[in-house]
């Protein structure tokens, strides 16, 4: 469940402007909330790489494992590759996807599907391993086994096939990329009123934009925000107090 953009800024300056310590501006508040919550999503990761080396729980509601999962599972998602036959390899550069398709932030894997067979994931593998597989005749990759190395943002694949749609006298060949995105950056918009207060534009109008990741770090979210806020209104208190609650709570996880 997505973090309300609203409840965060007036929360922000709700404990700012408790002492009269400062405003944040709604720019400055979504330029904040954007760096904070990329940091979030991308600590997920780490926090799982972590996570994956320590003992198992299998508590329904403590399997950190599970939990880290489920968030990242939001950001999931997957797109036809059209895969091109370049210097006797196939090709694909994930960095041009189709309009409207969400950019890849994180590669997942890539299937290959030949006409009414299952789906076949393609093995990733190192540059060098690619080279050594595809010079060996017990290695050699085939359609049941392919593999493919990433350089760059391009993925060139072994055997080298390209995506072709179905037809009378050949299957279809279809190549599925499966990746994470990056969530989008959360706006806070607002219209002025009469005396030139800022009014919120709700989220349901178009342009003003929840946080995608979890409401569990809702808590975090606030933290961050108003730790960089101290920097924004230059009060050290306020990115010290902040600080030392983001550490806790970050320890408290670590547990």
């Amino acid at each position: 469940m997505a973090i309300n953009v609203n409840t965060v800024y007036t929360s922000v300056l709700s404990i700012l402007n408790k002492e009269q310590r400062g405003y944040l501006t709604p720019y400055e508040f979504n330029q904040l909330a954007t760096q904070v919550q990329l940091e979030i999503f991308e600590s997920y990761f780490e926090n799982l790489n972590q996570q994956l080396r320590a003992p198992e729980n299998n508590s329904e509601y403590a399997d950190r494992v599970k939990m880290l999962q489920e968030k990242i599972s939001t950001f999931e998602t997957s797109t036809d590759a059209s895969v091109a036959i370049v210097d006797n390899l196939g090709q694909f550069d994930f960095s041009v996807l189709p309009v409207n398709t969400p950019a890849v932030h994180r590669f997942g894997r890539i299937d290959f599907t030949n006409g009414s067979k299952l789906p076949v994931e393609i093995d990733k593998v190192t540059r060098q391993e690619f080279l050594t597989f595809r010079r060996s005749p017990l290695t050699a990759p085939s359609q049941d086994y392919p593999i493919c190395y990433i350089e760059g943002t391009i993925i060139k694949i072994l055997p080298a096939i390209k995506s072709t749609p179905a037809s009378p006298n050949y299957p279809q060949q279809v190549y599925t990329l499966e990746y994470v995105r990056k969530p989008i950056d959360p706006v806070w918009n607002y219209t002025v009123g009469s005396v030139g207060q800022y009014i919120f534009d709700p989220v349901a109008n178009g342009v003003s934009k929840d946080f995608e990741i979890s409401d569990v770090d809702q808590t975090e979210v606030i933290l961050k925000i108003l730790m960089y806020a101290g920097v924004v209104i230059r009060d050290p208190e306020i990115v010290q107090q902040a600080a030392q609650a983001v550490a806790a709570q970050d320890q408290l996880e670590q547990i």
